[in-house]
């Protein structure tokens, strides 16, 4: 049978089967990525590096990422989707949750994430990695800790929430950024100052929205 005589169907068996293994060299390729930036960050990766950790030609690579930072670029993009779904779940749920809870949920949130994802810090504290994203990226996040904070205070109003939120996203850095401080004397001592930001993160978070709450149960 000549191509011309293939009926549609029979034409997009061959077309899936090549998206089909288009899309899983690309995870590879990704995967790779992830491991290079995470061991050797943004500006010190190099493509032939990533194409040897994939165990692929440089052709084969620039074939779905031309530049370094369209490698990243995607990297971010598809990191931030698992960012994005456990916040997402956090919003479903901390409705139920008290002060307390809430506050020890956030403050592990992105360490949890980085463990994951330990190369999403490496480019999105690179001076040369893909800004525009992981500008964008820390916009949703705080959209998405209004949601998160939202339930808990009612009253507050948009600018405060903002602010607020604000704030929280910083200590949730803060207590990732502990991880790899190089001024901590020994890994007790970084896990030491992160209970006490967590300790911190708490006595705000009463502070702000614990009263909120008993207002809006004491009513009128």
């Amino acid at each position: 049978m000549n191509k011309s005589s293939q009926t549609p169907s029979e034409e997009a068996g061959p077309r899936t089967a090549r998206r089909q293994r288009g899309h899983a060299r690309v995870e590879v390729l990704l995967a790779a990525a992830a491991s290079v930036f995470a061991d050797k960050g943004y500006d010190a990766a190099t493509t032939t590096e990533i194409a040897a950790a994939a165990q692929s030609s440089i052709g084969s690579l620039y074939q779905f990422f031309p530049t370094k930072q369209a490698i990243a670029q995607a990297l971010i993009t598809q990191q931030a989707v698992d960012l994005s779904a456990r916040l997402d779940a956090m919003a479903a749920a901390s409705p139920g949750w008290e002060v307390d809870e809430l506050a020890r949920r956030l403050a592990g949130a992105l360490v949890d994430f980085r463990a994951t994802h330990p190369s999403f810090a490496r480019l999105a504290d690179s001076p040369g990695a893909p800004d525009t994203i992981v500008l964008g990226v820390r916009r949703s996040m705080r959209l998405q800790l209004i949601a998160i904070l939202a339930p808990h205070a009612p009253s507050l109003g948009k600018a405060r929430l903002m602010a607020v939120a604000t704030a929280v996203q910083q200590v949730m850095k803060s207590v990732v950024a502990l991880n790899d401080d190089p001024a901590a004397d020994t890994p007790a001592a970084a896990r030491a100052a992160q209970a006490e930001l967590r300790e911190m993160l708490r006595g705000y978070l009463t502070a702000t929205l614990g009263q909120e709450r008993r207002n809006t149960r004491a009513g009128p």
